[in-house]
């Protein structure tokens, strides 16, 4: 028998003993889990600003780790298209996409979102997660879902796009270069979307039918030589201004170089002078680097805008004579009887005055195979609080996706879900992850949904899973290089289809009003402040709480009569009810906290002062759930106010913990026992009694003060 400590440090071990049924199905479903898998790893990864590989990274070791320590025995830990996102919008304003520095800093990225995630598990703070209400995720998603769509363009119409502080811009800068859409890229980004919407209505197809897309397009892209690329040198490229502008690039990039190599020098020898406490050369050594870090991200802004520039330049480019290099012409600007090859170029890299071109559609290429390595995050404080922000939302983003369909299989499957030991699995995946090359990852829709309607009976299907990718990694990626990267771009248009839910943002408007405009705020939000996605859920989450302050800050208090039926009900509501003018019976619609007893005590002072021939106050308190040292002060200065003006007070349906709270600080004694009851008919009973009206009841009730 199994303890439970092991099973606390071993999830996993639940499993056993697995039964040859169980074995077939969880094989089953871990293969057909793969076959949708390896597509969507890649072109998320491509959303995330990394190497393709990397998506195949992070469907490995991450969706391994999370099952085994994770609670759902159907969840899929994974790449994931809003994570992917996420993680390009915190690191592409750090570094260049795809660069080592960007590598480092994704990786720094997955560990810190990881061990947030297992510090809020391991105090089980699951439920924090419910600071990122529903429509502060509504509105998020679907920004979201369109911020990623708009972000394929670029793969879809072949047209180079930007990257700035401003999302739209790049996108609206670079749709004013439509006329120079690629033909091909557009019709291979079309036709793969057709077949993938096709293949899905076919049910023998419907789950492998995506991977099967993919391999056909790789087939025809190999076949008709989807693509054409070339080098040149920037003194080939005969057009003075756009020589001048990838000139001044080239200058740009080689000082941020020097720059940084400096900053590497002068850091090293400020840790020596703080060794040496030589404090007047350590503050001598930080100013300097203050100022070159100044320098650095001037430098860094004025490449970026030297790169969009490029971006745009387009070329024609020139059969040459033999010996003679090619020249490049902007668009419309070649000399008369120039013989041209043509294509239409654009400059895919620059560095060290050599020009990679691109003339046709942009493929996949070269994917190093071979299992991840074990590699470090470079940690660094400057790195830390950059991300931090990013890192603490991405945690709860994905946790967040990660329970929700966890709930929604365990209604299907009746297993138990402990959301605590899901971050913990949610949080050690991402760790592990972040040692093996991995970026953010958490539970997947899709192939969770795989996982469920293929019959997984335990998290075995998802190490299977991964060993599906391992192979892809060790023996397949040869037969990626000519896989069009439009196709992956239709793809993740596919994928984020269904993150689209307006209807969603009507049915949250009619149940409540204040939801629905957090909602729109978020969404509308997010989309502004892309691609700095973590701006639009942090502001949701603090209207949301904010909302729920207010509302809490000001319950409903109702005064109460007496309904035909004998129960007590809000006159407001009900003008026709009977009331006594001597007794005044009120009902507190919320916990009695810091934020709310001064509302508590003015809806009371005011309906005796509305009555003044009242004897008696009744607080049916049974919607007080709670009460902090605040209300309990104020309580008690209430009750004896009201006391020394000759009113006694009376309570029914106190809850246990209040009433705890009341024994321990004396409130109960001042009270007394006489005047608090059960209900409001025992109470009402009692006061009836102590006003003299005899019944047979009155005997049970001890007689007043």
């Amino acid at each position: 028998m199994i303890n439970k400590l092991a099973l606390r440090l071993f999830p996993f071990l639940a499993w056993f003993p697995i039964t040859p049924l169980v074995l077939r199905a969880d094989l089953i479903a871990g293969i057909t889990g793969a076959l949708v898998l390896v597509p969507k790893a890649m072109a998320y990864a491509q959303l995330s600003g990394l190497p393709l590989q990397f998506g195949l990274y992070t469907a490995l070791i991450p969706a391994a780790i999370g099952a085994l320590w994770g609670s759902s025995r159907q969840l899929a830990t994974g790449p994931v298209a809003i994570l992917a996102l996420m993680t390009a919008a915190a690191v592409a304003p750090l570094a260049l996409p795809g660069s080592e520095e960007y590598i480092g800093l994704v990786l720094l990225l997955s560990l810190m979102v990881g061990c947030i995630q297992l510090a809020l598990g391991l105090v089980k703070l699951g439920s924090a997660v419910n600071f990122v209400s529903h429509p502060v995720v509504l509105g998020f998603t679907n920004a979201a879902a369109l911020i990623i769509g708009f972000s394929q363009l670029d793969m879809i119409l072949g047209i180079p796009k930007g990257r700035s502080d401003l999302f739209f811009k790049d996108v609206w800068e670079m749709l004013g270069c439509i006329p120079l859409t690629h033909l091909p890229t557009l019709a291979m980004a079309a036709i793969s979307l057709a077949l993938m919407l096709l293949v899905q209505k076919i049910r023998v197809l419907a789950k492998p039918g995506v991977l099967v897309v993919v391999a056909l397009a790789t087939l025809v892209s190999a076949l008709i030589g989807f693509e054409h690329t070339a080098t040149g040198r920037i003194e080939d490229v005969a057009a003075p201004a756009a020589k001048e502008t990838i000139q001044g690039y080239n200058t740009t990039t080689q000082r941020i170089e020097d720059m940084s190599t400096t900053v590497t020098n002068l850091t090293t020898r400020l840790r020596q002078a703080e060794k040496e406490s030589d404090s007047r050369a350590a503050a001598d050594l930080r100013y300097r680097l203050e100022l070159l870090g100044l320098d650095i991200k001037a430098a860094e802004k004025e490449s970026r805008n030297q790169l969009r520039d490029i971006r745009t330049l387009y070329f024609v480019r020139t059969v040459p004579a033999e010996g003679q290099p090619a020249l490049l012409y902007r668009v419309g600007a070649a000399p008369e009887g120039v013989q041209t090859d043509n294509h239409l170029w654009h400059i895919k890299k620059a560095e060290q005055g050599t020009l990679k071109l691109s003339g046709g559609g942009d493929v996949v290429g070269a994917v190093p195979s071979g299992l991840p390595a074990f590699r470090l995050p470079a940690i660094s404080f400057d790195g830390v609080l950059q991300l931090m922000s990013s890192a603490l939302v991405i945690a709860l983003v994905g946790f967040m996706e990660s329970i929700s369909m966890a709930k929604a299989m365990t209604g299907k499957t009746k297993q138990r879900l402990d959301p605590n030991q899901e971050l913990i699995g949610q949080g050690l995946a991402n760790i592990g992850g972040s040692f093996f090359q991995s970026y953010p990852a958490c539970g997947s829709f899709t192939g969770s949904a795989v996982n469920l309607q293929t019959g997984a009976k335990t998290g075995l299907a998802m190490v299977v899973n991964g060993g599906f990718v391992a192979v892809t990694l060790l023996f397949l990626t040869p037969l990626l290089y000519h896989l069009p990267q439009a196709v992956l771009a239709a793809n993740n248009l596919l994928a984020v289809s269904g993150l689209i839910t307006f209807q969603a943002f009507r049915h949250t408007w009619k149940a409540s009003r204040a939801d629905g405009i957090v909602a729109l705020v978020t969404f509308v939000v997010t989309l502004l402040a892309a691609p700095h996605l973590d701006k639009g859920v942090i502001i949701g989450a603090l209207l949301a709480i904010g909302h729920y302050l207010y509302r809490t800050m000001a319950p409903r208090v109702a005064i109460l009569g007496r309904y035909e039926d004998g129960t007590l009900r809000d006159v407001k509501y009900h003008p026709d009810l009977a009331t006594s003018t001597r007794v005044v019976a009120i009902r507190f619609d919320g916990s009695l906290y810091f934020a709310n007893i001064a509302h508590f005590e003015d809806a009371v002072l005011g309906a005796m002062a509305d009555h003044r021939e009242a004897k008696f106050l009744l607080v049916v308190a049974d919607a007080i759930n709670s009460i902090d040292s605040s209300g309990e002060e104020m309580l008690h200065n209430l009750v004896g106010q009201l006391q020394q003006s000759g009113v006694e007070v009376v309570f029914s349906g106190l809850k246990k913990q209040v009433l705890d709270v009341m024994r321990a600080t004396g409130l109960y004694g001042f009270i007394g026992e006489q005047n608090i009851f059960s209900t409001e008919d025992q109470a009402l009973a009692a006061i009836s009694c102590w006003l003299g009206e005899e019944s047979k009841a009155c005997a049970l009730f001890r007689p007043r003060r």
